[in-house]
């Protein structure tokens, strides 16, 4: 039977179980993926907490996200995958897994020259940074977007896109090695958090103007630093909140004429069946191009879960973490 890490108790990442599981039944039109590779998120340690919006019924499989191959082809399916080919899926839970059941809406091609491990830590992030930025900020080029948290994997995903989409982008980030990462990947400016005050900084560099867009998957006490550093009619986008719930102040979203918007990527795209194939077909011509990749600092065993689930927790990694179930 193939093996699953299993979240019997809401808790730590320490508190799952790598156990044996029974084939989950493959229904009409469903593909059964061989997963190679899973990705870390961390609305996966929020839901295994019991903290996320998501609660699934316990016990569940933990994992937003893999890459594999096509095991298995229900019956009915439209012939758009077939035995053999190589996907990565988007889920809602059940990526930490040797295998996982799919409708075929929720996987997409790997994308050539990308090894699964690559495959299984792109879509959420890059999925996320380019619907919040095109679908919700509408960024125009030459606009300043600030990044927070531009170490992250979905922090370089905004920085990446942003610059093809002709901003000029600032990075935010909380170590040295984070910043040359996120200058590599198109940055052209950097902040390092603590060593000054980030109104100062975002004004120094925008020479008094401030900031156009905001993408913020830290929250905490960098929201309402932001909101003092934004241009008149700036976009707040709420992405996340991996340094706690952000506390708006309502009269400097006035004062600025700002807009705070959330975003949820995934939600937006089950209620949007259009949305969701338009930013499919975008990811994949920007992939195919060669202008998007994640950055995968780390990469460990299935066995190893909690200490990979611990290193996106104590942001120690830099873009994602990967698990590997097969092989990269």
């Amino acid at each position: 039977m193939p093996q699953a890490v299993l979240c019997r108790k809401l808790g730590a990442p320490e508190d799952l179980a790598l156990e044996e599981v029974a084939p989950a039944p493959l229904g009409p039109g469903q593909l059964r993926i061989a997963i190679h590779a899973a990705g870390i998120n961390f609305p996966d340690l929020l839901m295994v907490a019991g903290l996320y919006q998501h609660k699934p019924a316990l016990p569940f499989i933990p994992g937003l996200e893999a890459a594999g191959t096509v095991s298995e082809v229900g019956d009915g399916a439209d012939g758009a995958f077939a035995p053999g080919d190589k996907v990565m899926v988007a889920l809602r839970q059940g990526g930490y897994a040797e295998e996982v059941v799919v409708a075929p809406e929720q996987a997409m091609p790997l994308p050539a020259g990308f090894s699964f491990a690559e495959g299984a830590t792109f879509r959420t992030a890059y999925g996320t940074a380019h619907h919040a930025l095109v679908d919700r900020a509408r960024l125009q080029a030459g606009e300043t977007l600030l990044v927070h948290g531009a170490g992250g994997g979905v922090g370089l995903a905004a920085v990446e896109i942003g610059k093809l989409l002709g901003a000029t982008v600032i990075a935010a980030a909380s170590r040295e090695a984070k910043l040359a990462v996120a200058r590599a990947r198109g940055a052209d400016h950097l902040i390092l958090y603590g060593r000054e005050p980030l109104r100062d900084a975002v004004k120094r560099i925008t020479a008094g103007a401030g900031a156009d867009i905001v993408f913020d998957p830290v929250g905490g006490a960098v929201f309402e630093e932001s909101l003092r550093s934004i241009a008149w009619g700036a976009r707040m986008l709420v992405i996340g909140f991996t340094g706690g719930i952000g506390m708006a102040r309502t009269n400097l979203v006035l004062l600025k004429g700002a807009s705070v918007i959330g975003v949820r990527a995934g939600e937006a795209g089950r209620r949007d069946p259009a949305l969701r194939a338009r930013l499919s077909a975008a990811l994949t011509g920007l992939t195919a191009a060669g202008h998007l990749r994640p950055h995968i600092s780390h990469a460990l065993p299935l066995a190893r879960w909690a200490e990979a689930m611990r290193l996106v927790a104590e942001r120690q990694a830099i873009g994602r973490v990967a698990l590997l179930v097969r092989g990269a």
